[in-house]
């Protein structure tokens, strides 16, 4: 096809194909259905059948039954063993991150067209799949072609659902277009086609559940088809640190877990700041701003900081008359300050607290003042787990406030409220307990 050439594509429905069972020949079965259909429409020709070019968008399910990932289980059992990651929640609806790294409804989980008691799971690898499937096409046929496998996805913003590539192979997934010029000569900055999705949701016009025509034969696109297998649709996910809606809003706050363990890959500060310019959102009293952060990135201030807490803490367990091997025990509680590669202290500055002459009412706007802070770190921590970042609240800094704030050399007035241990999570942490509100609420 020349560059001047109107483009013209063709998609059409593949039928023929019989119920998918494990360890059926797909690829035997898909180039006989083209080939049957090519002479059921009277369109036999030398080139009957699979051609260069052609790209098969292939509906997951009859890959998935191929392959054997039929099982028998309730819908829910196996949602929650696909799923890595809950996205968001709303009733009986669950948006999951499976491992492969796709956000779908129901972790991709099928019950439709499948005997009652089991399930359907996605290919345990769609991109391999649809590389076995392309390679096992052209032994078969003799003809290159591409293989996208797809499946059912919302969108953000967007009523209804459209078919999506979650496997490929021998296709352009993505094309960039930044850098080229339009019509009135603008750079592009931002346009990159999600080419493989716009096959997959070509392809759906004539597939569908209810038709029972799992496969779209599509035709003119023959520049998008390479002779290597290419990345897959693997490179259509977008990494969890470029993501600005990873958490659904009902979820952000459960995202929110205490990690004791971190790599040591390095914090960006940039996110940091982000999570920080979140904190100051938090209530205050008499339209105050109370709220401080010291960011502790230097290995030398973070060690001046931990050692004076730890010698302060000794002390005073000491002084509690504990042995030596208790306060071994007992400060091995402040190691996530000590592995993390950052550290943030909040602190209160209660400048703007009013004074009152007795104990009762000073005691209070203490409190109001404290209250804020605490918002604040909320807030904070919350944010970091939005911005990826995994987070431990640790409270010894409240217990040697004066200590923390020389080894910091902090300002007259700024009293550390804690340390926040802040960095990658090294693992994932284990499922949240569950919490009935109904045992921590009182209705009056």
């Amino acid at each position: 096809m020349s560059d001047s050439a109107v483009p013209a594509i063709s998609v059409s429905g593949i039928s023929g194909l019989p119920e998918i069972s494990a360890g059926d020949d797909l690829a035997a079965l898909l180039v006989r259905a083209v080939s049957e259909q090519a002479v059921s429409e009277q369109a036999v020709s030398e080139q009957a059948g699979l051609r260069d070019g052609d790209i098969l968008v292939i509906t997951s399910k009859v890959v998935s039954k191929a392959e054997g990932r039929v099982i028998q289980a309730t819908r829910q059992e196996a949602i929650e063993a696909e799923t890595a990651r809950v996205v968001a929640r709303r009733g009986a609806t669950t948006i999951a991150q499976t491992r492969h790294g796709f956000v779908l409804a129901a972790a991709g989980v099928d019950e439709s067209n499948t005997a009652p008691g089991t399930v359907v799971l996605l290919p345990e690898d769609p991109d391999e799949s649809a590389r076995r499937l392309r390679k096992s096409l052209r032994d078969r046929a003799g003809a290159s072609v591409g293989v996208i496998i797809t499946d059912t996805m919302g969108r953000p913003w967007r009523a209804g659902q459209t078919d999506t590539a979650i496997g490929a192979a021998g296709v352009v997934v993505m094309r960039d277009h930044r850098g080229e010029k339009d019509v009135f000569g603008k750079t592009l900055e931002v346009t990159v086609a999600a080419v493989a999705d716009e096959i997959a949701a070509a392809g759906d016009l004539v597939k569908g559940k209810a038709l029972q025509i799992p496969v779209a034969l599509v035709r003119g696109l023959e520049g998008l088809v390479t002779a290597e297998d290419g990345p897959g649709a693997r490179a259509l996910v977008r990494p969890a640190a470029e993501d600005m809606f990873r958490l659904g809003a009902a979820d952000v706050l459960y995202a929110r877990r205490t990690v004791r363990s971190f790599t040591a890959e390095p914090v960006d500060l940039a996110a940091v700041q982000r999570a920080i310019a979140a904190a100051l959102t938090a209530p205050a009293p008499h339209h105050s701003e109370p709220w401080r952060f010291v960011v502790v990135s230097s290995a030398e201030a973070r060690t001046r900081l931990l050692d004076a807490m730890l010698r302060a803490w000794m002390a005073d367990l000491r002084g509690d008359g504990f042995t030596e091997e208790q306060i071994a025990r007992r400060t091995r509680r402040g190691l996530p300050l000590r592995d993390a590669p950052l550290i943030v202290v909040p602190c209160r500055e209660a400048s703007a607290a009013h004074a009152y002459p007795d104990e009762r009412r000073s005691r209070a706007e203490e409190a109001m003042f404290t209250v804020s802070m605490g918002a604040a770190v909320q807030n904070l921590l919350v944010a970091l787990a939005v911005e990826n970042l995994g987070s431990a609240w640790i409270s010894s800094a409240l217990f040697c406030q004066d200590v923390a704030a020389a080894a910091l050399d902090l300002p007259d007035g700024w009293r550390p409220m804690g340390a926040v241990a802040v960095g990658h999570p090294a693992s994932a942490p284990p499922p949240r307990p569950p919490r009935d509100p109904e045992a921590f609420t009182l209705i009056r």
